[in-house]
């Protein structure tokens, strides 16, 4: 039997098939005209006028405005609201309460006359005015039996918008299904702490359990670009569990994954699969946006899109391409002037960019302040703005206040791995190689695919380095520069440690590689610059100048 979802609109029915003969009744989808002072609101044409003349009205404040009429006869709590309007996906306070105080606005209301829309303090609201109800203009009534009613596709949200669907539970013993279920209910709750993304909630995702759903479908029903499926399977005390990311507009896979584990603790199992599925997400799903937002001219981009688009530039880490993304960036601020992950991406690309030697050394440092800083007012739940602070921090060589601001984006998301990864930076930084060392191995456990471990990679053999394993940071800084062979700084701990390890020949070659990619290199820019704390930085630059570097 197919099943409604219970928080479907009231004048919407579920595409799929019915078979409650009363079910499109008790839906709300009645086609009345509600009559109040001098207001009409007619649920079939979708119109409200005011004296007589029509109203421009988004959608979900016509939807509010209906469902608080509808049942006028209670108090309407905020989950019956989201439930009803927003089909239980996670919406802010805020845009709950600008909702109300449009549809007020509309019916020319006021949250301090409450002449229709009451609000009652930790209750709810409630639909006071009276109310006088008409037919409609197509009073269908459905036949007994079965009723199919098409769903208009909802709107995409104007920023990535994932659903994740319950993991099916293969092992065919129901009393399994707990450890399924618990692993789906915890991604989504990871999930909805990155900020960048509309998550629906598990009350919504939950209909589809059980059933064979086409992701593409599932993208219409709830309004959503990406689905996340997967399945688990048990043998003895091991369990196998897959996860794959679709794109819901075209049904092409973006990521999947496999996990074999030991089947003993099951909640630290299961804080281990969603901390690997909720942190390699995110930078795939970031990739896949910034690929869509490249077909388009920035003139036609959102504020989100056009953080997508310069992320999809800065993560190639050539001079070229960061200058591009800073170009977009700086867009994106002055269009968007109270988008924060616009001002924290502006901030960090400016502040890697003179890291990397980009740019001239100190430039743009007071405007990356104010940048950062603002992203944090703009929105102190935002990891990303915490990012942004600790990496004005390190390049400050301030690194108890970076590693203050990192791990406070751990504890809004804990799943982060970008910002696992800029710790061990900044540990590395300060000589502190083996507790670095954990933090990078952490960040690429959780990302392994992260578009930023080509930097972590690079810091791993600075980490090496530092420790006096001169050997095994060639080898990381030799992968690190393969992947980014535009970016100098794997280029600059490849020198270094080639000139300890005593391959000098090898070491000016490096040197040499790396004055094409950065002609100013001396060892003043790098006192200036690469923010190493005292003893790192005599370290570093002894290698450097075996290397042949000059003042």
């Amino acid at each position: 039997m197919s099943v409604v979802s219970p928080w479907d609109g009231l004048h919407f029915l579920s595409p799929r098939v019915l078979r409650c003969p009363d079910a499109y009744a008790r839906s709300g989808t009645k086609n009345l005209i509600y009559h109040f002072e001098d207001c009409a609101l007619d649920t079939d044409r979708r119109e409200l006028r005011r004296e007589g003349s029509l109203l421009s009205v988004e959608p979900k404040v016509f939807d509010l405005l209906v469902h608080l009429i509808g049942h006028r006869e209670r108090v309407v709590s905020k989950d019956d609201l989201i439930g009803a309007v927003w089909n239980g996906r996670i919406v802010s306070e805020s845009t709950l309460a600008s909702c109300i105080n449009a549809a007020r606005n509309a019916l020319g209301d006021s949250g301090e006359e409450q002449r229709f829309i009451k609000t009652l303090p930790r209750k709810g609201i409630r639909f006071v005015g009276a109310v006088r109800e008409e037919k409609g203009h197509s009073d269908i009534v459905p036949p007994h039996g079965l009723v199919e009613a098409t769903r208009p596709a909802l709107t995409l949200p104007d920023k990535p918008s994932i659903a994740v669907l319950p993991f099916t539970d293969m092992t065919g013993d129901p009393q399994h299904e707990y450890f399924s279920d618990g692993i789906t209910e915890d991604i989504i709750t990871a999930l909805s702490r990155l900020r960048w993304f509309f998550v629906i909630a598990r009350n919504s995702t939950f209909i589809y359990k059980g059933q064979a759903a086409d992701v593409r479908q599932v993208g219409r029903d709830l309004g959503v670009r990406y689905v996340l499926e997967g399945s688990v399977r048990k043998s003895g005390q091991r369990v196998r569990i897959t996860s794959q990311l679709l794109d819901a507009m075209t049904g092409n896979h973006i990521w999947s994954d496999r996990y074999d584990r030991e089947l003993t603790d099951i909640f630290a199992l299961q804080d281990e699969i969603t901390a690997s599925v909720a942190a390699a997400i995110e930078p795939k799903l970031l990739a896949a946006e910034g690929l869509r937002a490249e077909t388009r001219s920035t003139d036609d981009l959102d504020a989100w899109s056009l953080v997508a688009r310069a992320l999809s530039h800065f993560w190639k880490l050539t001079a070229g391409e960061s200058a591009a993304a800073i170009t977009i960036l700086r867009n994106a601020v002055q269009n968007h002037p109270n988008y924060a992950p616009a001002h924290s991406m502006l901030a960090s690309a400016l502040l890697f960019s003179a890291y990397v030697g980009w740019m001239p050394p100190g430039s743009n440092r007071q405007l990356a302040s104010q940048l950062a800083h603002r992203a944090a007012e703009l929105d102190d739940s935002d990891p990303w703005a915490h990012v942004a602070l600790g990496l004005l921090a390190v390049t400050g060589r301030q690194t108890e206040e970076a590693i203050r601001h990192l791990t406070a984006a751990l504890d809004l998301n804990p799943n982060f791995a970008t910002a696992y990864g800029f710790i061990g930076f900044t540990l590395c930084l300060d000589g502190q190689s083996e507790e670095a060392l954990r933090h990078f191995e952490q960040a690429m456990r959780m990302s392994p695919r992260d578009p930023f471990n080509s930097l972590f990679i690079g810091s791993m053999a600075t980490a090496h380095y530092m420790a006096g394993r001169y050997e095994e940071a060639v080898k990381l800084a030799r992968k690190a520069a393969q992947l980014r062979p535009g970016a100098p700084h794997p280029q600059r701990i490849l020198c270094a440690s080639l000139a300890q390890a005593g391959q000098l020949e090898e070491a000016k070659d490096a040197l040499s590689a790396l004055r094409q990619l950065q002609p100013g290199i001396s060892v003043a820019w790098i006192r200036q610059s690469v923010p190493y704390t005292p003893a790192p930085m005599a370290h570093f630059l002894e290698g450097m100048r075996k290397a042949g570097l000059t003042e």
